[in-house]
């Protein structure tokens, strides 16, 4: 089984992990639905999954994927052996998404994801999304004290730019950063924040790896994803994550699921090894207007 080191922790898990954030927001599965995905990705192997207080219906609903996590972990008695992390500073107001870095708000959020993980400490804790209110450095800071306090044990960044990384760097270890990135979102590819991430020995976590929720049918319908869909006998989307995983050992896609299906064949991709020439052709890959 291939892994993946998270940072410098010294722990490692599967190379593919799970984005939960389709099981709480809008058009997520019945409850019943979401804990068989759960279900399906652990016993596929997966031992880390990505979460966030925010995934969640509306400012009512906060803490929603956290606690359908800790109620299929509890349940299997997994607490301690799979790897959840989580986010703190993203806000839903009516439903719609908004930021708040204020330290005071990230060190309430962490609290309650405690509550909500039904654990002492978080293994790794992630800022949301910089917040343009607040300077960064102060809402780093926060999670920099959380850490001290043993609220969390570990970093990360979600949504930064180098430079957020570099100065983020100077206030703590960071271990992860988690950013968009797909073939047809190459950014941080181009831009050096991956290799960046390499030379720091941080994970990358690239979120939305197979286009997101919305574009992952423009995504996996492109002719040459098609083409290699039936070249390797895999889905689309086994293709696009092998692509991934393909572009660094530091590199750990979380696929989201909202179906149980889709819990069971992102694992498969972990098996999957696509020809150098494949790997090239991806890598030429620009926006695909279908």
């Amino acid at each position: 089984m291939i892994q993946r080191s998270i940072g410098k922790t010294g722990r490692k898990v599967q190379a593919i992990g799970l984005g939960a954030m389709p099981l709480s927001i809008q058009g997520r599965p019945s409850e019943k639905e979401g804990e068989a995905v759960l279900h399906a990705a652990l016993d596929a192997g997966t031992d880390f999954i990505d979460t966030a207080d925010a995934y969640c219906l509306d400012e009512n609903d906060m803490g929603h994927n956290e606690r359908l996590i800790h109620k299929v972990l509890k349940e299997r008695g997994d607490l301690l052996s799979v790897t959840v992390a989580t986010k703190g500073g993203c806000t839903r107001p009516r439903g719609d998404w908004d930021v708040d870095g204020r330290p005071k708000r990230l060190k309430e959020a962490c609290e309650e994801s405690l509550k909500n993980l039904g654990i002492n400490t978080i293994f790794l804790y992630q800022f949301h999304a910089p917040d343009p209110k607040v300077p960064f450095e102060d809402s780093v800071k926060a999670l920099a004290e959380l850490k001290k306090e043993g609220k969390i044990l570990h970093i990360g960044l979600s949504n930064v730019t180098s430079e957020m990384i570099l100065q983020a760097q100077q206030m703590g270890r960071i271990e992860t950063v988690q950013n968009r990135c797909h073939p047809l979102y190459k950014n941080d590819f181009e831009n050096g924040l991956i290799d960046l991430c390499k030379k720091l020995e941080m994970t990358y976590i690239p979120y939305s790896p197979v286009g997101g929720h919305f574009g992952h049918l423009k995504l996996i319908d492109h002719p040459l994803l098609q083409e290699l869909s039936k070249k390797y006998n895999v889905s689309p989307y086994c293709v696009i994550l092998s692509w991934h995983l393909s572009k660094g050992d530091h590199i750990l896609p979380i696929p989201g699921a909202k179906k149980v299906s889709s819990a069971k064949d992102s694992p498969k991709a972990i098996d999957l090894h696509l020809s150098g020439e494949d790997i090239d052709r991806i890598d030429q890959l620009e926006g695909y207007d279908g």
